[in-house]
Order: C-alpha cells, then sequence, then structure tokens
C-alpha cells in the first residue's frame, strides 16, 4: 500500500485528490495539511511513502517544506503539484529534493501513474516542463540581489525608490536593471517583468 499525504491550503484540491486516490486499491491517504508547517508536522506523524505539495502556501512555502522535510527525512519522495509552470521554479523544486513535478491541470490525467513512479524510485517532469528546463538550462541565473530588484520593479518602483529599499545607490541599481534585461533577453523593465513572473522567478 502506497501511503500518501497531500499538502495543498485549497479545501477543493485536497479533496480532489482524496476522491481520486479514494477508489485505488494500492494507494491510500494517510493524512492532509495546508501550509509547509503542518506539513513537517503531519510527516513526522504519519511518515509517508510518499508527498504531494503545493508550492505556493502561506505560513511557509512549499520549497522551504521540501527542504525542511528532506532535512529530516532524507529519503522522503515529494512530488510538486503546482500550478506554476516556469522553469525557475521547477528547478528550485529539484534543487530542494522533489522527486517529480505535476502541474495541477493534469491531475487526473497523471496523478496516480505519477505516484506510483515516484513510489518505484522514479523521477518524473513532464515533457513540456522539461522542454522548458532544456531551454533555459545555460542561462544566466539572476542574483538574489537582481531578483529583489526585479521584485520590486514588478511592484511599481521607480530607480530611485527601489535604492532607498535596498540601501543602493541609484546607479547600483541602474546596473542590476541593465543586468537583469541582458540576462533574461528583455526589452525593457515590463517586459522584464513579465518574463520573471513566466518563469516563476518572481510572483506577485
Amino acid at each position: 500500500m502506497i501511503r500518501v499525504l497531500s499538502v495543498d491550503d485549497h479545501p477543493l484540491l485536497r479533496e480532489g485528490v482524496a476522491a481520486l486516490i479514494s477508489n485505488q486499491s494500492d494507494i491510500q491517504l494517510v493524512g492532509e495539511a495546508s501550509n509547509g508547517q503542518e506539513a513537517l508536522e503531519q510527516f513526522r506523524k504519519h511518515r509517508p511513502d510518499v508527498t504531494l505539495m503545493d508550492l505556493q502556501m502561506p505560513e511557509m512555502s512549499g520549497i522551504d517544506a521540501i527542504s525542511a522535510i528532506r532535512g529530516e527525512f532524507p529519503d522522503a519522495r515529494i512530488i510538486v503539484l503546482t500550478t506554476y509552470a516556469g522553469d525557475f521554479q521547477v528547478s528550485r523544486a529539484l534543487k530542494a529534493g522533489a522527486r517529480a513535478y505535476l502541474l495541477k491541470g493534469l491531475l487526473r490525467k497523471e496523478l496516480l501513474e505519477t505516484i506510483r513512479a515516484v513510489h518505484a524510485g522514479q523521477k518524473r517532469v513532464s515533457a513540456e516542463l522539461a522542454a522548458e528546463i532544456a531551454e533555459h538550462a545555460t542561462d544566466d541565473l539572476l542574483t538574489p540581489r537582481e531578483v529583489d530588484v526585479l521584485r520590486l520593479i514588478a511592484a511599481g518602483n521607480a530607480n530611485k525608490a527601489i535604492a532607498g529599499e535596498l540601501s543602493l545607490t541609484e546607479e547600483t541599481v541602474k546596473s542590476h536593471v541593465k543586468n537583469i534585461l541582458a540576462k533574461l533577453g528583455a526589452n525593457d523593465r515590463t517586459h522584464a517583468v513579465a518574463i520573471g513572473l513566466k518563469r516563476g522567478i518572481i510572483d506577485l
């Protein structure tokens, strides 16, 4: 029997997962959690074979929860279940220790098969996401500071305000903006924000 823990802050999604699993003879839902902190507590309690993890949650994000669980239980098998298709998010989740990355839109079609595959020791990323990762594999990654600047640009701040917020000079901010545009292949600030959102580098 494959014992599953379901982690998502939306009750409807957890209900959907429970319904899918309920009529499977080899899969059993043993626990649910609505944020990363609860996920860690439930994992300690149930020691599930496979954990389904959302990324965007209150209190503790999915990435932090994956790191925390894997820190205590290195053999934990975790499947990310999310609406975010950006390559940056996928890469972060896989680096944190996720074994599979599944979009919520493919839930009905692929969830049960993915649970069985991960339980059997396989890793799974959909073809669409794998292509997205491959496309950006050789890109220069934004530094944490550049991500901060991009986030503040997305919130509508001008360079002067960003400089004040991050305790930088305006010249340094301009230099960061120039690097961000170059690394993302963006024409201007608005385009950079759009790319950052699409790839999951920032979220609103």
